[in-house]
């Protein structure tokens, strides 16, 4: 989802990690640069490299901006980054806006030397973790969560004999999703929160190990997926090998994976925690088109994330599969932020419909999901315009209900137009001849035997939420 998306919908994505640790000593930054560039669907807000050299002065070089990937690094930029240990940021502003000193990955120096670390997720209780620090001495130079990491796990650097052990002590403190990558001058850490909330995996080639937030990534350097970093889990790799720490590990039905990886963010060729992101959408289509069955000519996705679930609705109900759109995959920053009344023309910008394939047909529009209803309701227009006779929408999520305490970016209710209408209300609102939505009982259906956090769709928190919205509250405080 680009940043017009956002403001265009109101639903944001998480951001993306990618670690490498070439154990031979050989430059990594180039493959950080094409592992970003495999997770740049999960933040195009900004993003960062650092590496440093672990057989030389250890001196950390790294280089952040606003903007894609390919727009902050070129390759005079990615030949200064010397070094064979790394670690890679792609961002969506969470908690804390759009600033350029928010870009990640942040890098930290301190009396036992230096730490650099990169953050997906969102912590629960970071507020009061801030404020604690603050009362201590400690100065922020940003206005996001990830650096209340940072400043946890270099304090407790300071009394213990080893890094993996000061992120242990840290998790004990911090609250939320996370999934981190940390590199201390010779040690590459990953680490997930006890929940899984967030994903990891481990991958390597040859003698370079990667940390990555999906497994796409792995592959877009040509490495080989070696497994996810469990849940609570501390991944420690160095020269010898890879060292893992479970002792914060929590009894598997209690954990908590974000479906939404599976029903919008994750690439449709990443593989997370054993399930294949493209069947698990396959599945949602088929489920849609059991429930919510119809008669029409054609069944159609918006792009991206409708596409493959259009696709499962189509194999279930053996009604035709289509493309109805074209989608410009070069709208640029210069759509950031919409107004309100700018929504309608950027969303024709983004997305053209193809006359000659809906012209006087009965079609099916899959999408993943409805949050304002504001841009469903301009592509069914865009659509009945071009001359369909009916637009019958199916939503391959159940309808959002509630805040997101964990990195997505999901509105407060208020703004949530499935808090305060109806499904009949909402299908009148956005002008389509029928609409349905995931059941959240066959959410299961999706990623079979993993437990998941539905808490978007039903409130039931796998942990103590605050009680209000904290994907602002250091926009609000500081």
């Amino acid at each position: 989802m680009t940043d017009f998306e956002k403001s265009s919908t109101g639903l944001g994505e998480e951001c993306g990690v990618f670690g490498a640790y070439n154990l031979d000593g050989g430059d990594v930054a180039a493959s950080i640069y094409y592992g970003l560039f495999a997770l740049q669907h999960r933040g195009q807000e900004s993003c960062g490299i650092a590496v440093t050299d672990t057989s030389g002065r250890r001196r950390v070089l790294s280089k952040k901006g606003l903007g894609h990937v390919n727009d902050v690094f070129d390759e005079e930029e990615l030949y200064r980054l010397k070094g064979n240990l790394g670690v890679g940021h792609v961002r969506y502003s969470t908690a804390g806006g759009t600033r350029a000193e928010n870009a990640q990955p942040l890098v930290i120096n301190y009396v036992k030397g230096t730490l650099a670390i990169a953050h997906n997720g969102n912590l629960v209780n970071a507020v009061e973790l801030r404020r604690e620090l603050e009362y201590t001495g400690a100065i922020f130079q940003t206005t996001i969560d990830s650096e209340v990491i940072a400043y946890h796990i270099a304090r407790e650097r300071l009394n213990t004999g080893n890094a993996e052990d000061a992120v242990k002590n840290a998790m004990k403190k911090i609250r939320g999703a996370y999934a981190l990558v940390v590199n201390s001058p010779r040690k590459m850490i990953g680490v997930r929160d006890p929940f899984g909330l967030k994903p990891l995996c481990i991958g390597r080639r040859d003698n370079t190990y990667f940390l990555a937030s999906e497994s796409c990534a792995i592959a877009a350097v040509d490495g080989e997926f070696v497994r996810d970093v469990r849940p609570g889990e501390i991944v420690t790799i160095t020269g010898e090998g890879i060292a893992s720490d479970m002792s914060m590990a929590i009894p598997e039905e209690q954990q908590a994976r974000c479906i939404f990886e599976y029903i919008y963010f994750a690439r449709t060729d990443s593989t997370i925690d054993g399930v294949n992101v493209y069947h698990s959408r396959i599945i949602a289509g088929r489920a849609l088109a059991e429930s919510y069955p119809v008669e029409a000519d054609l069944v159609v996705g918006v792009p991206d994330s409708g596409l493959v679930a259009a696709k499962g609705y189509s194999e279930q109900s053996g009604i035709p599969y289509g493309m109805a759109f074209h989608k410009n995959s070069y709208v640029g920053r210069t759509f950031i932020k919409p107004k309100q009344s700018d929504r309608e023309s950027s969303v024709k910008i983004k997305l053209n419909v193809i006359p000659e394939v809906v012209k006087g047909k009965r079609l099916v529009m899959v999408d993943d999901s409805i949050v304002r209803g504001t841009t469903c309701a301009n592509i069914i227009k865009m659509l009945k315009s071009a001359g369909a006779k009916e637009v019958h929408v199916r939503i391959s999520a159940p309808p959002f209900l509630y805040p997101c305490y964990f990195g997505t970016d999901v509105p407060s209710d208020e703004q949530l137009i499935a808090h305060s209408h109806t499904a009949d209300e909402i299908r009148e609102m956005i002008g389509a001849d029928s609409l349905g939505y995931m059941e959240v009982s066959r959410l299961r259906d999706m990623v079979g035997d993993l437990k998941f956090c539905d808490a978007c769709f039903t409130g039931n928190y796998p942990m103590e939420v605050p009680n209000r919205d904290i994907s602002h509250a250091f926009e609000e405080e500081y």
